[in-house]
């Protein structure tokens, strides 16, 4: 068995519903530790789990190189979503089976992204000593609320002292084939809700209260409206959606005191999530409603450069392909690590992620390994 696939394997063994803690973290040190690298696990959060400051478990790993050497950093998550109902095979125990195409391996996080992890690992197995100082940032809370995953790495990482000059996150970028696809960037993302309050009262005496329905309706109608703008040389034009309305109200004969609403914005680099907010409240207001916001994440970019075209060359060497560089789709915690230093995402084929028989190439496993050694070399090499 090939180095990247047991550690896959063994990776998805470990249950690890977010917010991971535990065994798959215990899997991921006995990887480590053998390679040289300096172990840091630790706790945040307090609640519950299911709560927004639920405990998660993060790991920091660093093997340093010759002192003054470059310092590469791979960032990923352990943590996976639910594996629900109907698959073929149990989601939590590795299966290979053969396909006119070549082996595959099923399990959830097959893709997103324990995959990716084991084929860093198995990268840096290969990678000289001498080549640099190189770290492995790694959360349990990508998949859930990211309140103490990645941003609490990051203040341990600032604490002792470590600062990459570049980070490669494996999240699953490819879509029709390995390589065809890097995350130079991506779009910043806030939820508003709307709050409109009334006064309750019967319907038959509608001049003795107040319907807040009909303003939150104008509300809605004037954000569903609004072009935020066009777009532009590497962001898609921001969007709004409608998420929900909500009225408490079982009755059939009593005007409702309070509609609800939320909204979300995935915004580009024309933008940030404050000025986002101040225009959806001036629109509320308008109509006496009130916001209550939540930014998960601002938009940013990596631009097109030296860092992109290591990761281009090396895809390029091992695939014959070169990779698009791309902002699309949802947020990853680069939104976080983009503090840190350049970052840009670069993995495995997206299709079956967060899906019933999440399925990973055996072959792509290797390749995406081979991908990620050059990768490192190139970037511990540069001047």
């Amino acid at each position: 068995m090939n180095r990247t696939l047991d550690f896959a394997k063994r990776l998805i063994a470990a249950p690890s519903v977010t917010p991971a803690r535990g065994p798959v973290f215990d899997a991921m040190e006995a990887m480590l530790a053998p390679l040289g690298f300096d172990v840091h696990r630790f706790i945040a959060g307090e609640g519950e789990d299911g709560s927004e400051d639920a405990p998660v478990e993060n790991l920091f790993a660093i093997r340093p190189g010759p002192e003054g050497s470059r310092h590469f950093a791979f960032a990923g998550h352990l943590d996976v979503v639910p594996a629900g109902e109907g698959w073929t095979s149990a989601p939590f125990e590795p299966v290979i089976r053969p396909s006119p195409g070549g082996d595959l391996l099923y399990g959830r996080g097959a893709v997103d992204m324990k995959g990716a992890i084991a084929a860093m690992v198995a990268a840096v197995a290969e990678l000289p000593r001498d080549a640099g100082t190189v770290s492995f940032i790694v959360t349990g809370d990508e998949e859930g609320h990211a309140q103490h995953g990645t941003r609490a790495l990051i203040d341990h990482m600032r604490a002792a002292g470590h600062a990459p000059d570049l980070c490669l996150v494996g999240e699953p970028t490819s879509v029709n084939r390995l390589g065809d696809m890097m995350k130079i960037g991506r779009r910043g993302s806030t939820i508003v809700t709307l709050d409109v309050e009334g006064r309750e009262g019967h319907v038959a005496y509608p001049h003795l209260a107040d319907n807040p329905i009909p303003r939150l309706v104008a509300i809605l109608a004037e954000l569903d409206a609004m072009v935020l703008d066009e777009g532009n040389d590497w962001f898609q034009p921001s969007n709004l959606e409608v998420l929900d309305i909500t009225v408490d109200n079982p009755s059939s004969n009593v005007i409702p005191h309070l509609a609800q609403a939320r909204v979300s914005v995935r915004f580009n680099s024309q933008h940030s999530g404050a000025e986002i907010g101040a225009r959806i409240r001036q629109v509320a207001e308008r109509h006496g409603g009130r916001t209550r916001q939540k930014i998960y994440g601002e938009a940013f970019l990596t631009p097109p450069g030296a860092f992109s075209a290591m990761i281009a060359d090396a895809v390029e060497a091992e695939t014959g392909l070169r990779p698009e560089p791309s902002t699309t789709g949802g947020t990853s915690d680069a939104r976080f690590l983009r503090d840190l230093c350049p970052v840009i995402e670069f993995g495995l084929t997206n299709a079956t992620m967060h899906k019933r028989d999440e399925v990973v190439a055996v072959e792509d496993l290797e390749t995406l390994s081979r991908i990620y050694r050059r990768v490192a070399l190139a970037a511990l090499a540069r001047d």
